[in-house]
């Protein structure tokens, strides 16, 4: 479905902030061009997890008028449950290497984000790659070798 909002978008120093009318929050950008990139980004992100979340998705209300003395953007995103790139648990347990109780527990402990879809249950590659990243990070080093040493009689 195709999701239209207003935005103001303004200069603050050395970044353009973009602050949307019918939602909580804002991002930025070092131009106004990327400012814009960030602003669809945004708004698609925000409405996917709201999607995942069965929760609501505000109105949108036009006709605003700039609250920070800047100017109105429109931004349009395509987005859906479709538009998320997931795959099913038993995918996420592959790539992450780890069994399907343990995906159901990372999910509960909120270390995933999971939606369903029909009957089946999806884990965001976002979600995904964050697990990733941090597992490399924090690998314990391996041990080094014990080298055999070669065992010498004791005289008696």
């Amino acid at each position: 479905m195709l999701y239209t909002y207003e935005f103001e978008v303004f200069k603050e120093e050395k970044w353009f902030v973009v602050i949307p009318f019918d939602f909580e929050g804002a991002t930025q950008g070092k131009n106004e061009k990327e400012a814009a990139f960030m602003a669809s980004d945004w708004l698609r992100m925000e409405i996917e997890y709201r999607l995942m979340g069965n929760e609501e998705i505000p109105e949108a209300t036009f006709g605003n008028e700039p609250q920070y003395g800047g100017r109105i953007m429109l931004v349009s995103v395509e987005a859906s449950l479709d538009t998320i790139k997931a795959v099913q648990a038993f995918e996420a347990a592959e790539i992450l290497g780890v069994t399907r109780g343990r995906i159901s527990q990372m999910v509960d402990e909120n270390k995933l984000h999971s939606f369903k879809k029909g009957r089946d249950v999806y884990i965001t590659m976002d979600s995904i790659n964050v697990r990733l990243k941090e597992a490399r990070r924090f690998r314990w080093p391996k041990k080094p070798k014990a080298e055999k040493q070669e065992t010498v009689p004791i005289p008696e």
